[in-house]
């Protein structure tokens, strides 16, 4: 029995060493695909402002973030336009959005801009990342505050649900909550921590280093905890395969 105990523990010791050696050869690869979306104005103080992550994908001239990201009406009398950041810190990059994609109901938008970036390839959309799986992301958290540096985190597919769960009474769920259980579809629950800004940012699969889904704090919330007074700190996902979806559009 105790030999068993030893062996079970030196195999968990060396699947977390081996996790933990490919995440960190993954983190520069993915680096320079993960953006920041910004609103530009050239009247206001600062002209930048961050609202969000993005993600490189295709042709390298599509930005994958969240609808809710980009979805406000912006004021063209202060010229104000939504705009991708590539680089960190001071040594930035600001690429003008010339054309752009929607989803909103999967909360799901991709821009497109006229210098290609190194581009993420995304995972196979056939079937759904397994639950226990090793994930990471990286984006940029509370930007405002810490900067424009990109961290990482990392944790587990936790749970495989859909977006939306019945409510004893109706009236405990919200007009979007309702339009989701009328065309439920399956999100990823995440053991891991993201906060605002990381809306956006992909969900890479770290044993193969390909983009599973996006984050996503508003929408899924908005939609799955809607009975709750108190919303927990639970993060989420969209799969790949919705962003799949809305790159083939026209």
């Amino acid at each position: 029995m105790i030999k068993m105990r030893l062996l079970i523990g030196w195999i968990l010791f060396f699947s977390c060493s081996l996790q933990a050696s490919a995440l960190v050869e993954l983190i520069p690869e993915i680096k320079p695909s993960v953006v920041a979306i910004a609103i530009h104005n050239p009247t206001a103080s600062p002209r930048i402002r961050f609202i969000g992550t993005g993600f490189v994908v295709g042709n390298g001239k599509q930005v994958v973030t969240n609808y809710h990201v980009i979805g406000r009406a912006l004021d063209e009398s202060r010229r104000e336009a939504y705009v991708v950041v590539s680089g960190n810190a001071k040594n930035i990059t600001v690429h003008p959005m010339i054309n752009r994609r929607n989803a909103p109901q999967y909360d799901l938008a991709i821009m497109e801009i006229e210098q290609a970036l190194p581009a993420l390839p995304l995972a196979d959309d056939n079937t759904y990342t397994a639950e226990g799986t090793h994930i990471a992301f990286t984006g940029f958290p509370i930007s405002s505050v810490l900067g424009l540096y990109p961290a990482t985190h990392q944790g587990i597919i936790a749970a495989v649900t859909p977006i939306a769960i019945p409510a004893d009474n109706s009236r405990d769920l919200n007009i979007q909550a309702l339009r989701q259980l009328r065309e439920p579809y399956l999100i990823y629950q995440l053991d891991a921590t993201a906060y605002p800004g990381n809306s956006g940012s992909p969900l890479l699969n770290v044993n193969t280093g390909k983009v599973v889904g996006v984050i996503n704090m508003v929408h899924v919330k908005t939609t799955r905890e809607a009975v709750l007074s108190d919303p927990s700190g639970i993060s989420y996902a969209i799969p790949v395969r919705h962003v799949r979806e809305l790159l083939q559009q026209p």
